[in-house]
């Protein structure tokens, strides 16, 4: 009987509705062991978040420094066929008790040479946060498979207000002319076709899991004025966060004078080179056509974008 672990970490349960509707499939099934890991912190991370706090864990984020963890329920002795782990996206890099669980001594011995999954449902901004995963699974031994990308569907402008205040008042929405945030749904509904995808991959009478299984089925969609903003932004990251790291701990008074200007920063570069850069981009577009496409292939790995068939059923 193929087992399958499900490892995930949710602060609002969006990500656990998204993961829930996808592994459906997986459950229903008789002849498929599912295993569910919710990861949680030994100190729980508060939501809605106060406003400084959330900022003065931005270099533990961006630097991925593993917290203490509850203990997990699977032990090192476990043995899966697939793992499927969910995550939210902070600060351009996975959230912390995710990117914890990935150095846990126990994550490394059961995702050595295992088929991984990766679920997203995060703003709209995730290629960087995948990178990070990617090198982290690398450093396990695990092998990535797939990755199933979900976006909030009020778009990138409304987002940038919908988001924070979810996060800093704990309601999704709407507010006034603010519509309401996360992923829609009907795009988590519509995740269930990657679960089901997935059993037939696993009843399958020779069951090969060591390519993508979802290419084609539209798991991710790549924005290129995305590309160039997530990399710039990522390269600052880096920079505040050992100057931030360097100002003393999370609760220091000095952390938390100097991320008063960090925050200023962050809104100066949301609003000025995300921008910028997507202009220049668009503007420069005709002459870097070829190299978007490979950058928009490469992010997209390795499910890759809809095909058309995939487009005209999902739309259906």
């Amino acid at each position: 009987m193929p087992r399958v672990l499900v490892v995930h970490y949710s602060q609002t349960g969006q990500l656990s509705d998204v993961v829930n509707h996808m592994v459906q499939p997986l459950v229903e099934d008789d002849n498929v062991e599912v295993v569910f890991e919710c990861v949680k912190p030994k100190q729980a991370f508060p939501f809605p978040w106060p406003f400084i706090y959330f900022f003065c864990i931005f270099p533990e984020c961006v630097y991925m420094k593993p917290i203490e963890l509850e203990p997990l329920s699977i032990t090192e002795d476990d043995e899966f066929d697939l793992v499927i782990l969910g995550y939210q996206v902070w600060f351009l890099a996975p959230s912390l008790p995710i990117s914890s669980f990935l150095q846990h001594p126990i994550a490394k011995k059961v995702l050595k040479d295992k088929p991984v999954v990766t679920v997203i449902a995060c703003r709209d901004m995730w290629l960087m946060g995948q990178e990070k995963v990617k090198m982290l699974l690398s450093k396990v031994g695990a092998r990535l498979i797939d990755n199933v990308a979900l976006v909030d569907e009020c778009g990138s402008g409304m987002s940038f207000l919908s988001t924070p205040l979810w996060m800093f008042t704990g309601k999704r929405g709407p507010f006034g002319p603010v519509p309401k945030a996360g992923v829609g749904q009907q795009d988590i509904k519509n995740s269930r076709r990657f679960g089901e995808k997935l059993i037939q991959s696993l009843n399958a009478p020779q069951a090969d899991l060591s390519q993508s299984q979802l290419k084609g089925m539209g798991a991710v969609t790549i924005k290129e004025k995305y590309i160039a903003s997530e990399t710039i932004a990522n390269r600052s990251f880096h920079i505040w966060g050992k100057l931030l790291m360097a100002c003393g701990d999370q609760h220091s008074f000095m952390r938390r004078l100097v991320v008063r200007l960090y925050i200023a920063f962050l809104i100066t570069l949301i609003l000025t080179v995300v921008p910028i850069s997507a202009l220049i981009k668009k503007l420069i577009s005709p002459l870097t056509r070829k190299r978007i496409q490979q950058q928009k292939a490469y992010f997209a790995a390795p499910s890759g974008e809809a095909n058309n068939c995939s487009e005209a059923s999902i739309n259906e």
